[in-house]
């Protein structure tokens, strides 16, 4: 035995040399179009991890390392706010948007309490406003509690209805988006907070969608908005105009204005303000960008039978599409999607977990299964942004077409 071998205990077939592996198909590139919530921008994940040795303290402690909390977290209001032309002051941060935007028509009802208790709201809010709101309706045995008011078949506020809701005595609180999360329609929010001023109604707006991503709604007396938007970490911010009558029940005047009682994790609130900073330079250019892709995947999609794509063409948000087609289900289209390396999303922006019928689709009066919403990434997140996107528009029709066949529905 040659000594090279001697000891090895390999088989002559081991010492022939390696077979070769079965050959395997490799797994599609990923392919993110859906960043409704997220990825962090890379600059604002830097800053998080190094805040968490820098800003663990509580804010509200008076040693050294509480104060230096303290100086951050107000370094990251004041980001925050002078991105939104408004006092440091009348912001305040939450643990989500969402929260943020239930508390800020909880604050002013609570607020007018003595007044009454209506709320008017378009019927493609977001659920964090339409859920609490019917559930208060329920509670007081008093549908009228909540009016709902309709839109148009792209998604935008009949502004008669709008009006008239207003006028309903006892109401005392209004809600509209900037701009529909789902299906990218901008609202016609100068008009809307005219009719609330004529009754003397504060506005809230829900800027959730369209902050980091579309320009700064002036037209507000209460406004939210989600970090994630822009490509910033999990954390609502909450801004009430210093003039707007606003009380929250269980206010503590120590934690955010009395708007919350859970002091903001200072990572969070820096890594938030640091991917404002970094969007705010790119977001006219990034916005271009993303339109004209989304201008692509509205081609695309209106190029496959019988598929509809939503919302308005025009007055909408730069970076959100959605299409439906008919005789398939969104589950079925997002995993036939997902296992072509897609990553998309079907349901309402807000209850797409779920995979319920969109009530967002419903009120407009379009299709509401077999549809497919895109939340396209920035480009500082996604780099390669305008590759899956033109991907994504060579693969709608084979896609849908393929998950008809599945069905035993193509052709029909």
């Amino acid at each position: 035995m040659d000594s090279h071998d001697r000891g090895t205990n390999l088989g002559p077939a081991a010492r022939a040399g390696p077979t070769a592996a079965p050959t395997a198909t490799a797994p599609p590139a990923r392919r993110l179009l859906d960043a409704a919530a997220g990825p962090l921008h890379p600059t604002a994940r830097d800053t998080l991890l190094a805040a968490v040795d820098a800003g663990w303290a509580d804010p509200a402690r008076l040693y050294a390392e509480g104060r230096r909390a303290r100086a951050l977290l107000d370094r990251s209001r004041e980001v925050v706010a002078a991105g939104l032309s408004v006092r440091p002051t009348e912001v305040s941060l939450l643990p989500s948007g969402p929260s943020a935007l239930t508390r800020a028509v909880e604050g002013l009802l609570y607020a007018a309490r003595r007044r009454g208790a209506r709320t008017v709201a378009s019927a493609v809010e977001h659920s964090a406003v339409l859920v609490p709101g019917r559930a208060r309706a329920a509670s007081a045995d008093d549908a009228a509690l909540l009016a709902e008011v309709p839109v148009d078949g792209r998604g935008r506020v009949d502004l008669d209805s709008w009006s008239a809701a207003l006028g309903v005595e006892g109401t005392v609180v209004a809600a509209l988006q900037s701009a529909n999360g789902e299906v990218g329609t901008r609202q016609p929010l100068q008009e809307a907070r005219e009719a609330c001023r004529r009754h003397g109604i504060p506005l809230v707006v829900d800027a959730m969608a369209s902050l980091g991503r579309d320009e700064v709604p002036d037209d507000w007396d209460v406004l939210v908005g989600d970090a994630r938007a822009w490509g910033g970490p999990p954390l609502g911010v909450l801004v009430v105009r210093e003039r707007v009558r606003w009380q929250w029940e269980g206010s503590r005047a120590d934690v955010e204005g009395g708007r919350t009682d859970v002091t903001p994790w200072i990572p969070l609130a820096l890594a938030a303000a640091e991917a404002w900073q970094q969007t705010a330079s790119a977001r006219t250019v990034d916005a271009a960008g993303a339109r004209g892709l989304v201008d692509a995947i509205r081609t695309s999609a209106a190029r496959v039978p019988d598929t509809e794509v939503v919302g308005d063409p025009d007055d909408r948000l730069p970076h959100v599409v959605t299409f439906s087609s008919l005789y398939v289900d969104g589950e079925a289209l997002v995993g036939a999607f997902d296992r072509a390396g897609f990553a998309v999303a079907s349901g309402s922006a807000c209850t797409s977990s779920t995979l319920e019928p969109s009530h967002v689709l419903a009120a407009m009066g379009v299709l509401t299964h077999g549809n497919v919403r895109v939340t396209l990434p920035l480009r500082a997140v996604s780099p390669g942004r305008d590759a899956d996107v033109e991907a994504f528009c060579s693969a709608i029709g084979p896609t849908v077409e393929a998950v008809r066949r599945e069905l035993g529905v193509a052709g029909l």
